[in-house]
């Protein structure tokens, strides 16, 4: 199982101090973060795209690949990348080419943006979001597979023996996970696939989320794919981390009650009570993260969110350091200790090159 961190890069005012970082410090606070989940020894480092305020990361394969030549064992991911808005030949040339400076350390989340406005500016229309999500990832899928494509759909020009470049590494495309808050066609899309799903509930109740990943996992046995268990699952989560519950309620109220999301809604402690929000000691967050499994099943991937709504960078660095020392090493104890046999790791490059020779060989 992997654990690791995701990030949506937003600008907030920190509300105890009153200081807005700048967008550079902000950028620069990112890539921190990332060396330093590397250094606590997180498997995963996502972050989102946005192209609106307050959010920084516009342009993740330009950041994740930064981050490539500044680390060597992490895996640097998407949580958010926009299939709607973007092209997806873009998508296939910008990620084949990040799998190469990072020997093979990516993989990637579509997902179809929930900001209206964001839509127009690259010339698309929010009610075409699902037909937009369905088609471009099939045209994706196709540019990874095939070395010579011929395409033509409702939302973009066609294509005439096009070969994207470059080619993915060892003719290996990155694993994709399908993200959605709420979408069934989307949980369908990646039972169809074989690829995975994430479900990012760190809003909404556990039972929303418990419909969709049950769909995902009836679906993806029905196309074949393996058991329902051995579906590939990940969730979101978030955390404030303090070496005692007091202090950290305390220390993370006022950046709850004015987050940019949730700010000035629910109070802490029901937000705490209805979502996977844990605000407290880290036994608390072992506890709370083992009853994920109770909910979902076995799952892959484990990303919590720890660096928003105005937290200083040096908080977010302290967080870190709890989230390697005393959390995760129990974390993967307990769930490696609860998993059965059958259930597959979270894909890596390794394990997709090794199935692919495999199923070479067999053949």
């Amino acid at each position: 199982m992997q654990f690791g961190i995701f990030s949506v890069g937003d600008v907030t005012t920190d509300p105890t101090t009153g200081r807005t970082p700048t967008e550079a410090e902000r950028i620069k606070a990112m890539v921190a973060i990332a060396q330093k989940a590397e250094e606590v020894g997180l498997d995963v480092f996502a972050m989102g795209e946005h192209h609106n305020r307050p959010f920084v990361p516009s342009s993740p394969t330009t950041m994740l690949g930064y981050i490539a030549g500044r680390t060597d064992s992490i895996m640097l991911s998407t949580s958010t990348t926009l299939i709607t808005t973007n092209d997806p030949v873009k998508i296939a040339e910008d990620f084949a080419m990040l799998q190469h400076l990072a020997d093979g350390r990516v993989d990637l989340m579509l997902g179809r943006g929930n900001t209206g406005p964001v839509y127009p500016w690259f010339g698309k229309d929010i009610r075409d979001g699902i037909p937009l999500a369905i088609e471009n990832y099939a045209l994706l899928h196709r540019l990874w597979r095939e070395d010579v494509v011929n395409w033509a759909g409702k939302f973009r020009t066609p294509l005439q023996s096009f070969t994207s470049t470059p080619r993915p590494l060892d003719d290996v495309p990155p694993f994709v996970w399908h993200g959605s808050i709420r979408s069934p066609e989307i949980a369908e899309q990646a039972a169809y696939y074989g690829d995975g799903f994430f479900a990012n509930h760190i809003f909404w109740p556990t039972d929303h989320f418990k419909r969709l990943i049950d769909l995902y996992r009836r679906r993806y046995e029905h196309y074949g794919h393996g058991s329902a268990d051995q579906a590939i699952v990940g969730l979101g989560g978030q955390v404030f981390l303090r070496k005692n519950s007091q202090d950290a309620v305390r220390e993370f109220r006022p950046y709850f009650d004015n987050a940019p999301v949730y700010g000035h809604g629910p109070s802490l402690e029901d937000f705490t009570e209805q979502t996977p929000l844990t605000v407290g000691s880290p036994e608390q967050v072992i506890e709370k993260t083992l009853t994920f499994r109770e909910h979902f099943g076995d799952y892959q991937r484990q990303l919590f969110l720890v660096d928003h709504a105005g937290l200083p960078l040096k908080t977010v660095l302290e967080q870190l350091d709890l989230l390697g020392e005393e959390v995760i090493p129990v974390l993967r104890k307990e769930f490696a200790a609860r998993r059965p046999a059958h259930v597959p790791d979270a894909p890596t490059h390794d394990s997709l090159l090794a199935a692919k020779t495999m199923a070479e060989v067999s053949a």
